[in-house]
């Protein structure tokens, strides 16, 4: 008696759970994003694997995606992540970082706190060129939301200097502020630092309590430039996820839940075309010839975005009422975003489909072993033993790389770098990427600029190496909180050791040759 009354206890527990979990179809973290199939929101199974077909098959020539995510009546269909990069891994977005600059001037606006009409100069008459001119008067806040701010260029000397605001505005204006379009990221930090005058907040702090919170983005940081300003334009770190909310935030009309965040007329102003991107006719094959609204791209097939240097996407597609997601280190950005048109586009049903699951079942294998390849051929070399420990001292060099070691032990390679008098220590693996931290800041398109990483956690890596022969040895280490990575490939002709180093924005153009010694 006893024991069939445990076994109906049990019986009950295991069929209440097990309809809890046939319910939800959800993942634990409540910030989380209701998941559902593909096929129950109209989309095949089998559209998104040979979408992953595509993105694989040209992961070789240029086009190397992280990660994706499909967004459909706001739940997720399908997500994946190309090992080492992770759906817990914030990913660098770049110039995606100007959206969420746009979605807090909406917010001050709706707050009362700005006015799109504000003229720049009011916010700053301690940082004002001697002569103001009557182009530089006239500039305003809409003009900057759109790139249409006249400068004949974008003035990049601005983030080699202290004062960023004094350099902005020093800068000539040669044509009429929103007349002309030219794509401006000091603009977009010149918007971070009224909205900071305006408020007495940072961007990331103002942003906070009124976008992140209520979306459940946590952990998100933001670079700041010498003035303790939020670089604006980019410098933004946030999740794949984190991504699509924003996007399905402006494709339910910036309501999130009960809550109006952004209002409808800010969604509508910033997601249409404010500004022409081109002169003349419009290329129709062109994703960056169809016009420009509020830091966000207009897009092919009524739809907009907002991009960020090598293939980091957000795209709204309001007529299919989904968002997809991709972060990427790629070179050519109109190929990438032409996968999505060409596989994913088209495959969006009015209504939900049959259930299928063995195509189901075939995309969440794929999803599972998802991986960007290694590169080892060869993993042994006689050398080693030869070099393991060894110093090897360098030549005066432009990267200020003094001295260095490599240590192998079985079959991970360890490296000691010094490097403007600081040391640091990565490790690799000839079959895998092995996962590190290294307070070292990695290759970066604004590297160069004067802002501060102070503050930020250690960055994530991933390490690789393959011998290519007995004498050259490659190590691959990749920022996994970012699109970039770095090689150095080493020659060895003892006690002779050169170096060839390159970063993936200059790896098809610009390496950089270093010389060495085995001490």
């Amino acid at each position: 008696m006893r024991n069939s009354f445990i076994f109906i206890i049990f019986l009950f527990v295991f069929i209440l759970l097990n309809g809890c979990v046939q319910k939800t179809k959800q993942p634990i973290d409540e910030h989380s994003l209701p998941r559902s199939t593909p096929e129950a929101e109209g989309l095949s199974s089998g559209a998104i694997v040979k979408f992953i077909d595509a993105v694989e098959s040209v992961q070789d020539s240029n086009i190397e995606v992280h990660s994706f995510m499909i967004v459909r009546h706001g739940k997720v269909l399908a997500e994946g992540w190309w090992k080492p990069y992770r759906h817990d891994l914030k990913h660098t977005m770049y110039s995606v970082s100007k959206s969420f600059t746009s979605t807090a001037i909406g917010l001050a606006v709706a707050e009362g706190k700005l006015k799109l009409t504000d003229k720049v100069v009011s916010f700053f008459p301690e940082s004002l060129p001697d002569t103001v001119s009557p182009y530089l008067a006239q500039l305003d806040i809409d003009d900057l939301l759109k790139m249409s701010i006249g400068q004949p260029q974008e003035p990049q000397n601005m983030r080699f200097n202290d004062d960023w605001v004094k350099t902005f505005l020093a800068t000539p204006i040669q044509y009429e502020p929103g007349t002309v379009f030219l794509y401006n990221s000091a603009g977009s930090f010149m918007l971070s630092a009224i909205l900071q005058k305006a408020t007495g907040e940072k961007l990331i702090d103002y942003l906070t309590p009124r976008l992140f919170e209520p979306l459940g983005i946590k952990d998100a940081d933001w670079e700041v430039n010498p003035q303790g300003i939020n670089v604006g334009g980019w410098g933004l770190r946030i999740k794949t996820e984190d991504m699509a909310k924003l996007g399905l935030l402006y494709l339910q009309k910036g309501k999130w839940g009960d809550q109006q965040i952004l209002t409808e007329e800010w969604v509508n102003a910033a997601t249409s075309e404010q500004i022409k991107t081109v002169a003349g006719e419009e290329d129709p094959n062109n994703d960056w010839a169809q016009g420009y609204g509020y830091q966000f791209w207009q897009t092919r097939h009524n739809t907009f975005r907002g991009d960020g240097a090598f293939g980091q996407y957000i795209i709204v597609l309001p007529e299919k009422d989904a968002v997809i997601i991709l972060t990427a280190n790629v070179q050519d950005m109109q190929k990438e975003i032409n996968l999505v048109w060409e596989h994913l586009l088209p495959a969006f049903q009015e209504s939900a489909l049959p259930k299928n699951q063995e195509a189901l079942n075939k995309l969440k294998s794929r999803l599972s072993v998802l991986r960007l390849p290694t590169y080892a051929t060869k993993t042994t070399s006689p050398l080693q033993e030869t070099i393991s420990g060894k110093a090897i001292l360098f030549e005066e060099n432009p990267r200020k790389i003094s001295e260095l070691s490599l240590n192998f032990e079985g079959d991970i390679c360890k490296m000691t770098i010094k490097q403007d008098s600081t040391t640091y220590d990565f490790q690799f693996s000839p079959t895998s990427w092995m996962e590190s931290e290294t307070l070292r800041h990695g290759p970066s398109l604004t590297g160069s600029s004067k802002a501060s990483l102070t503050g930020l956690p250690p960055f994530k890596v991933a390490g690789n190496y393959a011998w290519k022969d007995d004498k050259i040895l490659e190590l691959v280490l990749r920022y996994i909180e970012s699109p970039n990575d770095e090689r150095f490939v080493f020659t060895f002709d003892e006690p002779a050791v050169s170096v060839e180093y390159s970063s993936n924005f200059d790896f098809y153009q610009n390496k950089t040759a270093i010389k060495g010694k085995i001490n």
